[in-house]
């Protein structure tokens, strides 16, 4: 049989017949009838003139889920910071005890200073163990100048060195001094004196000569000085304190520790040697056995879990692999709060930024310091908070008054500021009942920042001890205080980590800290009639969202220079991301991140070309890159450029101030071609 003919599509006029026959019968419904075209496109044109013109695509789409975090609850190490015991009970020179008790004003010992006094008074070398802001400055302190008041014939401050306290930076080293400085006030022939980067060498060497009998210092300026200045001798040095000493030995300065504990036996091998650090590691360990003669092992949390350990525990953990035993456990100060809060990494900008606005402007009395992993973050998001949530950088004339206005208050803290500059930010946060401190790892030691009230991590640190040592700059001395550390959804595996040391976290939703913003009408929607805004409603609430991100994007697009500047903070942040250690490449990994994603919370609309930080995925040596490292770029233009982009950030940070002049120097030689 012929294919049967394909059907013929009805004619156009029956289509009209049946929807003017449709149109017949619902005559009764009004709402029904088709409007003409010209009328809808009219209608449409007239919305799009009411709706705001929203530049940014949707904040609250292709977003990974946020897992669920199930997890047992941990029970914290927690150490007695006070106790009963006062400093009258020790054998103390009575001007010292009423210097104590009237100038700074202190009544009782706290653990770490009960056990660890004595000890040194006895004159014995010690490895001092403690959570940070139990006071173990003046652990130290006091016995010292104890010991240097009673020293006949009478201390001279042209002896020169007696004590020599090192400290890993700029800013701890100020505070040290000044604790020192306050005790000495009745032996008023013990001078004391500090070195540190980035101030002038000539007036130090001016006070060298003069004499110092208590010499604080960090590494690489007291090396500098070693290597450069006559003067300067150890002959009648009695003691050594290395304060924070996990933190002196990071980036090398193992080797400055090095050459300074030579000159010192060079000089004079019999001396008190005291280690002090929050946390104990490889290096410290390495260390002690260098320089301590037969130390006397102090560790306030290692003595409370053994008080609170049954001994059936006890048998269990001495059967168990070694692996268990390596985890080591933090003491967390008691009355710290500690919060996480996972963010995919489109919102992560927005949801900093509500944070800051619920914490810092609608709650009182709020201090905050936020901890980014490099310099060029720092200063981007200061410039960043400091226009869109302040208003402020808009005209250099009403910069102030704009800040005041709203109640926020932003510093910034890093490795690359002038000495000066840094010195004056540090100051000013001190004083200051409210503000917001942007910084680096440069504040996460040995700073005593009075009525911090929360520390939010925007950057997860490279280890638990890191995260101990950045929580401990808030609830200090048994105040109160918060923490808040932000991770992305493929970075949920770090609350077990931090589980496994003994560090307990909470949850705090997104949508609850994006809630916040419905409080603040400048990001707030026009909308016909005077409909209040409600709380609960999470469609408002993700408008007023999205009106913030583009107030950033706004901010960051009006020139290239913003623009350029947002590429390099996002560079620095990758950078800092492929430099997370080894065994913790399976929770920070770099191939995990969205490019655009993460590019959206610096405020780019879209994803930056040839950042030199990026690994190449299509890489033909995937096997041999794995073995060697499996975070770095392809080729070994690649590999240097990170290895010199990490020691650049790290040395900033830590440096002692003089290697920045060299580089300065040797940066200017390179731009001069022969014959000019």
């Amino acid at each position: 049989n012929p294919p049967l003919k394909p059907k013929c599509k009805p004619p156009v006029s029956s289509f009209k017949k049946s929807t003017t026959e449709a149109d017949t019968r619902g005559k009764g419904n009004s709402s029904k009838k088709p409007l003409p075209k010209k009328k809808l496109s009219d209608d449409h044109n007239v919305s799009l003139k009411n709706r705001p013109f929203i530049k940014t695509s949707s904040l609250f789409k292709n977003n990974p889920d946020v897992p669920e975090i199930h997890r047992k609850a941990v029970q914290q190490v927690q150490e007695d910071v006070f106790t009963s015991d006062s400093f009258d009970q020790l054998d103390l020179h009575p001007h010292l005890i009423s210097t104590i008790t009237t100038v700074l004003k202190i009544c009782s010992m706290t653990s770490v200073q009960k056990q660890t006094i004595p000890v040194l008074i006895q004159g014995k070398d010690a490895l001092v163990r403690s959570q940070t802001g139990s006071g173990k400055t003046l652990a130290y302190g006091i016995p010292l100048v104890q010991s240097l008041q009673g020293v006949k014939p009478k201390i001279q401050r042209s002896d020169g060195p007696y004590a020599l306290v090192l400290v890993p930076t700029r800013e701890v080293s100020g505070p040290s001094f000044e604790t020192i400085q306050k005790l000495l006030k009745p032996f008023t022939w013990i001078v004391p004196g500090v070195l540190m980067g980035g101030e002038k060498r000539k007036s130090e060497k001016a006070r060298l000569r003069k004499g110092i009998n208590i010499l604080v210092s960090t590494p690489g300026r007291l090396v500098d000085h070693i290597k450069s200045t006559e003067c300067i001798h150890f002959r009648r040095t009695q003691w050594l304190i290395i304060d924070e000493a996990d933190r002196i030995l990071d980036l090398g300065f193992e080797k400055d520790v090095a050459v300074i504990l030579n000159a010192l036996n060079a000089e004079r091998e019999t001396r008190q040697n005291v280690l002090l650090s929050a946390t104990l590691t490889e290096g410290v360990t390495r260390l002690a056995d260098i320089s301590l003669n037969d130390p006397v092992r102090i560790s306030i949390a290692d003595k409370i879990q053994d008080r609170l350990k049954p001994a059936s525990q006890e048998d269990k953990e001495a059967t168990s692999s070694s692996t268990f035993m390596d985890q080591e456990k933090f003491a967390v100060p008691e009355k710290l709060k500690q919060y996480f809060l996972m963010v995919p990494s489109k919102l992560r900008l927005v949801t900093l930024a509500a944070f800051i606005l619920e914490k810092c402007k609608f709650e009182k009395r709020n201090k905050m310091i936020i901890f980014f992993s490099s310099c060029e973050q720092v200063e981007f998001h200061y410039k960043l908070l400091l226009t869109v949530l302040s208003g402020g950088l808009e005209s250099e004339q009403h910069e102030h008054l704009s800040v005041s206005s709203t109640h926020l208050q932003f510093l910034r803290l890093h490795g690359n500021m002038e000495q000066e500059e840094r010195t004056e930010v540090f100051q000013e946060f001190l004083k200051s009942k409210t503000g917001i401190l942007l910084c680096t790892d440069v504040a996460a030691r040995g700073l005593d920042l009075p009525q911090v009230t929360w520390i939010v991590q925007y950057n997860a640190p490279a280890s638990p001890a890191e995260y101990i040592h950045r929580i401990g700059r808030t609830a200090r001395i048994g105040c109160h205080g918060n923490s808040l550390l932000v991770l992305a959804p493929s970075e949920a595996e770090y609350v077990s980590l931090l589980a496994s040391h003994k560090i307990n976290v909470s949850e705090i939703k997104m949508e609850k800290v994006l809630s916040s913003l419905m409080k603040d009408n400048r990001f707030k929607l026009p909308r016909s009639g005077n409909k209040k805004p409600c709380g609960t409603d999470p469609q408002q609430v993700r408008e007023r969202a999205t009106v913030l991100q583009t107030k950033f994007e706004n901010f960051v697009h009006s020139s290239e220079g913003t623009v350029r500047w947002a590429k390099k903070a996002l560079q620095s942040f990758l950078c800092a991301y492929a430099t997370y250690p080894r065994n913790l490449k399976h929770i920070f990994h770099i191939k995990s991140l969205h490019l655009g994603h993460i590019a959206k919370s610096f405020g780019l609309r879209d994803a930056p070309q040839n950042l030199s930080a990026l690994p190449k995925a299509g890489s033909k040596k995937k096997i041999k890159a794995r073995q060697k490292r499996s975070d770095l770029p392809k080729g070994n233009r690649g590999k240097t450029h990170g290895k010199h982009r990490l020691a650049e950030i790290l040395r900033s940070e830590y440096s002692s101030g003089m290697d920045t002049g060299v580089s300065k120097v040797r940066k200017k030689k390179k731009q001069r071609k022969p014959g000019t």
